[in-house]
Parts: C-alpha cells; structure tokens; sequence
C-alpha cells in the first residue's frame, strides 16, 4: 500500500511539472501576435516637414491611421546621419560610419540574417527592397562567420554600384510583388524619393514626394491587411535613415551632420502588439532600438544589436 501511495504522489509531481512546462511554452509562444514584420524606411524627410508640419497638412494618411497606431516624438538617429549608415543602424543594431556609397559592407549581421539563421527559414522570407541600389548591401556583414551567409534576397534600384536608383512608384510595385509571391516574414522598404527632390533643391517637388510616400504608407498598411498571410498578424514600422539639416546649417538641401534637423527623425508603428493613438514623448529611444525591437517581436535574440526594444510602444 505504501509503495502504491508513493508511486501516486510521484505521478502526480510529474504531471504538475509537465503541465506547468507546457504553460510556459504557450505564454512564450502567445507573448506577441506578430508574424511578420515590414521596415518601411522614408528616406531623408525632416520633421518640420512631416509631423512637426502646420497641422501635419503634409502626412495626412499617417495623421489618420495614428487611431491605429504610436508615434514617438522625440525619436533620435545618434550615429551619422547618411543613407547607408542610418539603414545599416535600423537593420543590425549598431552605429557604424560605413561607406555611404554601397562599397562597403555594415560590420554586424542585420536582424534579417540573425532571423534566417535562428529560424532556418529559406531566403525567400527575408527581403530588402529599395529604391536605390547601394543598399543592396544590407543582405550581408563583414563579420567573420556571418559574411556570406544568411542572406535576405534582395531587389534594389538597377544595375550600376551606387548610381542605379530607381523611382519609388517600381519599389512599390516590387514590394506588393515579393509580399504576393513569397509572403516573406520580414521585409526592409526603402523610399527615396523625398531625399532625391532634396538634393536637387527642389522645394516644391520635396514636399510633394513627402506626400506622395505617405499615400504609400497608406496604400502598403491596406495591401498587408487584403493579404490572409498578413492580415492582422503583422507590424509595419515607419522611419527615416536621417533628417536634413535645419535651416541655420544650410537647410533642406544637404544632410549628414548633428544638427537637431539630421538627428531627429520618424518612429510611427501599427500592429497587433502596438498601442493605439497614442504619441509617446518620453524616453531616449533611436534609430538602433528598431533591431532590438524587430527581434523581440519575431521572438529571435539579438546577439549584436546594441539598442533596447521599444516596450513603451506596446501594448
């Protein structure tokens, strides 16, 4: 009787023991609803021109989808503040003072390669899709172990190291392609557009390219959510590369310096883990948080990244 009585108290502990493991599993596994994450990177708008604008006249499209979404308003870029390095920050984490003209590769592997590598995902489910060609080399590291391994596909610009840019209507038109195609559970956006009209001084057709990309922003956030491998499982986080400068460093024109205009750019997120019209003005977050911040919600570690995972924005 005694050994019967004894068999039954050990039966029952590992029965608890088991049920209490599978309990953890489920809480890791149901922490985040998110599935898929899309990067949507807005490349070279300044604040003054987009949320900080007179009545936000410019971005209306994110003005009303902020019901749905967080804004953080004193989002920082703290590293340099040019096309290359501010996507390499976004996607591996780290500020790096690479190339600016896609001759050279970032130094850590982007949150893309840690994903593919930690989940054994085909390559087809990681992209970076942009407008200019340069950023092709967001697909690879120079780390050792890492450099050639791992890889997002890649669609950027054209052909010609550097010069082949392409216009942001084809990158759209790309995306909704792979999205279609591959149904791919990370996607990185770039959008040139805006920093091109900039550079050329063109006032006029800057400020319409700002508002041509907020109608993408809109037109992207309705494609995810007609697709069934998208629907309402997936975070799309806008932001910027870098600003320009204000108007006492020289104005719109130029970037890549310190000045508040470079540094201070866009974090504005919609998806199911995320607050809704909500604008966070508190904390020191950047432009490396979004790394950490994508790992976390694709539930991989981020063994590089030097950023912090943007808790306040969730829910």
């Amino acid at each position: 009787m005694k050994k019967i009585f004894t068999y039954l108290i050990l039966s029952l502990a590992v029965f608890s023991c088991s049920n209490n493991d599978k309990d953890e599993t489920v809480k890791v596994e149901d922490k985040y609803q998110t599935k898929n994450v899309v990067l949507l990177v807005v490349d070279g708008p300044r604040i003054s021109e987009t949320w900080e604008a007179p009545d936000k006249g410019n971005i209306p499209n994110r003005v009303s989808l902020l019901s749905q979404g967080v804004f953080i308003s004193n989002f920082k870029n703290n590293g340099t503040t040019n096309t290359n390095p501010g996507h390499s920050a976004m996607c591996s984490g780290v500020y790096e003072n690479i190339k600016n003209n896609g001759t050279e590769l970032p130094g850590y592997p982007s949150v893309m390669q840690q994903w593919l590598k930690s989940t054994g995902a085909d390559k087809t489910k990681a992209w970076v899709i942009a407008s200019k060609d340069k950023l092709e080399v967001l697909n690879d590291c120079k780390l050792a172990d890492w450099k050639g391994k791992f890889q997002p596909s890649v669609d950027c610009g054209v052909s010609g190291n550097g010069s082949g840019y392409r216009d942001d209507l084809v990158t759209m038109t790309k995306t909704k392609d792979v999205m279609q195609k591959y149904s791919p559970n990370i996607i990185v956006i770039n959008l040139k557009d805006v920093d091109s009209y900039g550079h050329a001084n063109n006032w006029n057709e800057y400020i319409k390219a700002i508002k041509t990309t907020d109608a993408s922003i809109k037109e992207l956030w309705d494609y995810i959510q007609s697709l069934p491998a998208y629907r309402d499982k997936t975070t799309l986080i806008v932001s910027n590369d870098h600003g320009r400068h204000i108007d006492a460093k020289g104005g719109f024109a130029e970037h890549g310096d310190d000045c508040t205009g470079c540094r201070h750019i866009e974090f504005f997120a919609m998806g199911p883990d995320f607050k809704k019209n909500t604008i966070i003005n508190t904390g020191d977050y950047e432009q490396i948080d979004i790394a950490s911040t994508i790992a976390e919600l694709l539930r991989i570690p981020m063994q590089f990244g030097k950023g912090k995972v943007i808790k306040d924005a969730f829910k």
